[in-house]
């Protein structure tokens, strides 16, 4: 009897390990499956971001129905960006930051799973962004959820919790990874160093054949290579593909896995997720996000901008 009661005691703590394990697991990506496991556990924090700008959705669509326990937070209106010097996007201070993540519920200890709507690929761009934002902000425990809410929503047997799920808020201390940052200067310094620049936005905006309401002129950065963010996901939708295709797509666009680079695209949002398959997925550490991108670039007159093709109009 006793040998069988140590046996269930060793039991025990070897399920309450494995449980403790998996809900503080900071892989980059995380599956519909651990979510569902882990959603509702102690220290970790489902944000669900859906917004009508980019989802078509909004907090409405969250009363209706979202993952368990997930907690609501619109990533255009939220407070996740926001206009400096006149340049949409841009990372707000710290301090602010500090204050919306807290009131989530979020400290310091929370694994943060970032939940995006799951629909396009720019849904996984938003959730790259507040990614990024995390890491900036010297918190490593964030995840994204592959596929977003609308794989967890068509996974078998999952269920979705309705109402408002509300959560105490937290004190949230952000520690700036400045080794992040670069700003206009900064990228006009790399390019004359070399450092390949790699731009996230669709092939039309890249070769200057249309431009962003939010960009003063068109075309890219001079020298910089194409990796369009459609590429990316699975059909343009909310699922990454997988290490082996992203290599595969990255080396046809002459993008190596190692060495400095620099992600841009129009304001930022676009280029989270450049840079997350270049520096969580692929593992080059040497990569920066620029925040600014060509909305702040192109906004100064006497920095060049280059057209791959010029039409007619």
């Amino acid at each position: 009897m006793k040998k069988l009661m140590l046996k269930m005691m060793l039991f025990g703590l070897l399920l309450v390990a494995v449980s403790v394990t998996a809900a503080t697991s900071t892989q980059p990506l995380v599956d519909v499956d651990w979510v569902k496991q882990n959603a509702c556990e102690q220290n970790v924090v489902v944000l669900d971001t859906r917004n009508k700008k980019i989802d078509a959705q909004s907090k409405d669509d969250y009363l209706k129905g979202h993952i368990p326990c997930s907690v609501y937070t619109d990533y255009v209106k939220g407070g996740w960006r926001m206009k400096v010097n006149n340049i949409p996007g841009m990372l707000p201070p710290v301090d602010k930051l500090e204050k919306l993540i807290g009131g989530l519920g979020i400290d310091n200890d929370t694994h943060v799973v970032i939940a995006g709507a799951g629909k396009k690929g720019k849904d996984f761009s938003s959730a790259a962004r507040i990614y990024w934002t995390f890491k900036v902000l010297g918190h490593e425990k964030v995840s994204i959820l592959n596929g977003g809410i609308a794989a967890y929503a068509k996974a078998k047997g999952n269920v979705m919790e309705t109402g408002d799920h509300t959560t105490q808020a937290k004190t949230f201390k952000g520690k700036l990874q400045t080794e992040m940052l670069i700003t206009a200067d900064g990228v006009a310094k790399a390019m004359q160093e070399g450092v390949l620049l790699v731009d996230s936005r669709p092939s039309d905006m890249y070769l200057g054949v249309i431009k962003s309401g939010k960009v003063k002129r068109p075309g890219t950065l001079p020298g910089a290579v194409n990796m369009p963010r459609p590429w990316l996901t699975v059909n343009d939708k909310g699922t990454l593909r997988s290490p082996e295709a992203l290599q595969k797509l990255i080396a046809m666009v002459k993008v190596p896995t190692e060495g400095k680079q620099i992600t841009v695209c129009n304001t930022g949002h676009d280029a989270s997720i450049g840079w997350f398959v270049l520096s969580e997925v692929l593992g080059n550490e040497a990569v920066k996000m620029y925040d600014g991108s060509v909305a702040e670039w192109a906004s100064d007159p006497n920095r060049p901008m280059e057209v791959k093709i010029k039409l007619s109009k």
